[in-house]
């Protein structure tokens, strides 16, 4: 049907959406208290509630209800209706799946991009290896977190499967608390040297090694857990949430 033509007569009552790209005052309050969890600025057990988010944000309650659920889904926020809402703690059983789900997705998505990337694929890649560099350099532990998702999805959009970033992105919201609490510089160095090593696997088309460095990137976070737990023992849970 041509955008002219008018719509059947059964949908015509539907209304009208106007598209927009902007986020919404709901994106926005999610991105905001998403961050201010990840980095701990509310860390586990602090208790947060619809109407004092609305007030310091100056917003109505409903957008921050669709973001506290939004948050609730991905596993930062545990909802008991009647009751309270608290930041969540960090569920070590939660931390395994996520890693076990990324580490199934980006091992395969690592020997897909070892088919044989563009060019552009591989510029792009180099270039957050560099950024990363730069962060390092300049003590910005937040901005090489964000710098090492983009990494791991530019891996997934060259590759032609950005999907599978989405996917990945809706698991490992307990890995990235773990990865903030453990985020040192020497931890940033480790990180960026197994970036490379993924790079130039990709870059030499091999895929096994590929897999293998990403395997062995992802694995280290099971070497941080146990340490991280007892200098932090209140923030975990043996439950998955």
């Amino acid at each position: 049907m041509k955008d002219t033509e008018k719509p059947p007569e059964h949908l015509s009552h539907l209304p009208l959406i106007r598209q927009s790209t902007a986020p919404t005052v709901a994106d926005q309050i999610f991105s905001a208290l998403q961050t201010r969890i990840l980095t701990l600025e509310l860390p586990p057990r602090t208790k947060i509630s619809e109407t004092e988010v609305a007030k310091a944000m100056g917003v109505s309650r409903q957008p921050v209800r669709e973001a506290f659920k939004r948050l609730a889904k991905l596993g930062f926020l545990t909802i008991r209706p009647q009751s309270r809402t608290t930041v969540s703690l960090i569920s070590e059983e939660a931390v395994t799946r996520a890693r076990f789900i990324r580490m199934a997705l980006e091992t395969q998505t690592c020997r897909t991009a070892s088919e044989g990337l563009s060019e552009a694929g591989l510029t792009a890649l180099s270039n957050l290896i560099e950024q990363q560099k730069v962060a390092i350099a300049a003590g910005d532990r937040m901005q090489f977190h964000t710098l090492d998702d983009q990494f791991h999805k530019e891996i997934c959009v060259q590759s032609g499967v950005g999907y599978v970033w989405d996917l990945i992105h809706e698991n490992k919201a307990h890995m990235d608390r773990i990865r903030m609490l453990s985020l040192d510089t020497s931890s940033q160095h480790f990180a960026l040297e197994e970036h490379i090593e993924m790079y130039e696997a990709i870059s030499s088309c091999n895929g096994e090694a590929a897999a293998a460095a990403v395997t062995k990137h992802l694995s280290r976070i099971l070497q941080l857990i146990e340490t991280i737990k007892q200098e932090n023992h209140n923030w975990f849970t043996d439950i998955s949430e």
